[in-house]
């Protein structure tokens, strides 16, 4: 299997997709006003204690209050007491060093933790645990004991011995002690400088940034079938090929440069199938479809015939149908990013075979995504469902707001989004046609945001394009609605 990681750098936005065997599967967006935050650390305020609930409010600097668990609170090493109260561990008006497990989404607030981690390539630093643990998909029993052994002698290396724990990364699979080792020197050091910080910083701010989502992705997500990453900024490459000279030498002859006049994300249709991932409808080969519907509680997955008759009779149809769903839904999950609860409504099968190899596929598919997940068969209703670990927003929360005309029921891009949809159209009429000027007509909230928080980047367009780009409200335009008339 081949892949390719294709990025998109704007000063405004990042836009990372990874692509396998020339098809999107995953679509990572962070903007540069509202960047994830999963990662990283705070020192932040206890400001409200729940015994109820056995949790309590942080407050760590943002709009909301954060929320953590007792079971996310590190007992004091004093305390032997199993379980502790959130009221023993826990006052108003305390410092408290967390760490963010889950972004803000929708109304709810970050999700926090005490036990605090950090990742590097192979490893993930833990100081606070004396444990060596290592990723469940290293499944090769010999392989997770050599990795460990590697690991604990590395340890005893350490300049400081007592240095805390350690999970060793899928990514560790066949390296050897002197990458391993180098991981966990600098791990140390900068835990040093996290721990001094600690110390220092004040209250409610951060402690600890992680990685900026380009060079974020090269850690995370390069492995040996992903054969070349390309990116669209220069200044950004050279950044690239440093941090991977640094930490992933095997990796920087994959890192190229892309300065093709052509998009970036219209290579391989990118841009088409991050815009079918915000619909409702998923149309299969087959001539079936899916129907997926994302709640605040859970995911539903219709899965429909459609047009689809199969060559025998209904019973090979129906299992034809569900054997492609199965596949397309693990992509769907992966490129929409749904957490949570996940329930799949497969077409009824009458023989239990037909059952049984439609639930290996979708287990089988499943072993590709990087996010936890957990399938736990078939309910009483004959739905199958499963769990994902939900730790930033999904793609259509992060490109669309709740419609104000339906009340909630749908949703729109946001006007953002949308400026940044223009901006790229602009380039791509620039570089097809070169007229004289521009005139952008769009809703009246659109052209409101580029006359006003989008002016500097509507400047700095002009300026790279050298041209005169106007602006005109058409009052009946819905918010998704433009046009850009080349004059």
């Amino acid at each position: 299997m081949s892949g390719e990681v294709l990025i998109n750098l704007t000063p405004m936005e990042t836009r990372v997709a990874v692509v396998e065997n020339g098809v999107l599967q995953e679509a990572f967006i962070e903007r540069s006003r509202r960047r994830g935050i999963v990662g990283n650390i705070y020192k932040g305020k206890v400001v409200r204690v729940l015994p109820g609930m056995q949790a309590a409010f942080i407050d760590i600097g943002l709009e909301r209050a954060a929320f953590i668990h007792v079971n996310e609170v590190l007992p004091p090493e004093a305390s032997h007491e199993e379980p502790a109260s959130i009221s023993h561990l826990l006052h108003t008006g305390q410092p408290l060093v967390v760490q963010v497990t889950k972004d803000p989404i929708g109304s709810k607030g970050a999700r926090l933790t005490t036990h605090l981690s950090i990742p590097s390539r192979y490893l993930v630093y833990m100081p606070d645990s004396p444990h060596v643990g290592v990723s469940q998909r290293i499944e090769d029993d010999a392989e997770r004991e050599r990795l460990k052994a590697l690991v604990e002698s590395g340890k005893i290396a350490l300049p400081d011995k007592d240095c805390g724990g350690f999970i060793i990364r899928t990514a560790a699979e066949g390296v050897g002690q002197e990458e391993l080792f180098a991981d966990m020197v600098f791990l140390q050091r900068l835990w040093q400088k996290v721990s001094e910080r600690r110390i220092s910083a004040p209250i409610m701010t951060p402690i600890y940034d992680d990685l900026p989502l380009f060079i974020r992705t090269l850690r995370d997500v390069m492995r040996d079938q992903i054969e070349k990453v390309r990116i669209d900024s220069r200044e950004n490459y050279f950044k690239l090929k440093e941090f991977a000279r640094e930490f992933m030498p095997t990796m920087e002859s994959r890192i190229e440069y892309y300065p093709g006049e052509r998009p970036i994300f219209d290579l391989y249709s990118v841009e088409d199938e991050i815009q079918k991932a915000l619909g409702r409808k998923v149309q299969l080969k087959s001539g079936g479809y899916l129907v997926i519907d994302q709640t605040e509680a859970m995911t539903t997955i219709d899965v429909n015939t459609g047009g689809y008759v199969g060559h025998r009779n209904l019973e090979e149809t129906i299992f034809k149908t569900n054997l492609e769903a199965a596949t397309a839904i693990a992509r769907q999950l992966r490129l929409r990013n749904l957490g949570g609860i996940i329930i799949i409504d497969f077409i009824d099968m009458e023989e239990l075979e037909h059952q049984r190899q439609v639930l290996r596929v979708l287990e089988k598919s499943l072993e590709r995504d990087h996010a936890k997940n957990k399938l736990t068969g078939v309910t009483e209703l004959g739905l199958v469902q499963l769990t994902r670990k939900r730790t930033r927003e999904s793609l259509e929360q992060t490109l669309c707001e709740a419609c104000p005309t339906c009340l909630g029921r749908g949703s729109l891009k946001t006007p953002e989004t949308i400026c940044y949809e223009i901006f790229r159209e602009i380039l791509r009429e620039e570089r097809a046609y070169s007229p004289e000027t521009y005139m952008v007509l769009a809703s009246q909230s659109v052209v409101d945001r580029l006359l006003d928080e989008e002016s500097a980047a509507v400047a700095d367009l002009e300026s790279f394009i050298g041209k005169t780009i106007r602006f005109q409200v058409e009052a009946h335009y819905s918010q998704e609605q433009y046009d850009i008339v080349l004059m």
